[in-house]
């Protein structure tokens, strides 16, 4: 009996001090939450598990002074709170994130689709590119139409735990079928244009399109 108490202990402490522990099954707790690993039949990756790119490392936002940044070729330009937004219509999807490095994961992503966005501040339709503005100097951009078409997510949940700031808190666009350097972290801001922009990436080679099976880089000539 003492031994059986004794390893009971042990796994206490152990998932008290780790943080985060992954479960086979249904469920499992990260940073205190339960996190789902499984949604319509699908197997989720824990987070714990699910490899992460930055440029400048994670990035730390306070949630009572955070806003988004919304302007550009829109009728009401506005900065929303955390609450605003998740006060939206809420929306979850299982989504797929293929980097370019030939790693992957599959997760539930919650949150607010950016049509709704769209018509808070009422897009205007000469806006043709929608650019995303990270709090690490990171940019991104993505046709307007591309991401009404396939209902694109702005997440503030991943697998049902409020995105930890490694994973990008408070906003990750979730662009699916697009390679990860288009999933913006840490959103700010967010612009909409009539003219094609090229990111962090971009300017670096790296295809504007980002389809994933598509080519990585870009023929320059």
């Amino acid at each position: 009996m003492k031994l059986i108490h004794l390893l009971l202990i042990f796994s206490f402490v152990l998932t008290a001090f780790s943080g985060c522990v992954s479960e086979r099954g249904g469920t499992g707790v990260y940073d205190n939450q339960t996190e789902t690993l499984s949604y319509q039949g699908e197997q989720l990756t824990p987070i714990a598990q699910q490899r992460n790119n930055a440029i400048k490392g994670t990035q730390y936002i306070d949630r009572e002074s955070y806003r988004l940044q919304v302007d550009g070729l829109v009728e009401n330009p506005r900065n929303f709170t955390y609450e605003e937004i998740t006060e939206l219509p809420q929306t979850s999807k299982v989504v797929d994130l293929n980097c370019v490095e030939g790693w992957s994961f599959t997760a539930k992503w919650t949150g607010v689709k950016i049509d709704e966005i769209f018509e808070e501040v009422g897009a205007m339709e000469n806006a043709t590119t929608v650019i995303f503005y990270s709090a690490d100097g990171y940019s991104t951009s993505l046709d307007k139409d591309y991401l009404l078409e396939n209902d694109i997510i702005l997440a503030y949940k991943l697998n049902d735990v409020t995105l930890p700031p490694e994973r990008g808190f408070p906003l990750q666009l979730v662009a699916e079928d697009k390679y990860g350097y288009k999933w913006a972290k840490w959103i700010i801001r967010i612009e909409l244009s009539d003219s094609p922009y090229r990111g962090y990436w971009e300017e670096r080679g790296y295809n504007n399109i980002a389809n994933v099976g598509g080519p990585a880089f870009e023929r320059r000539g």
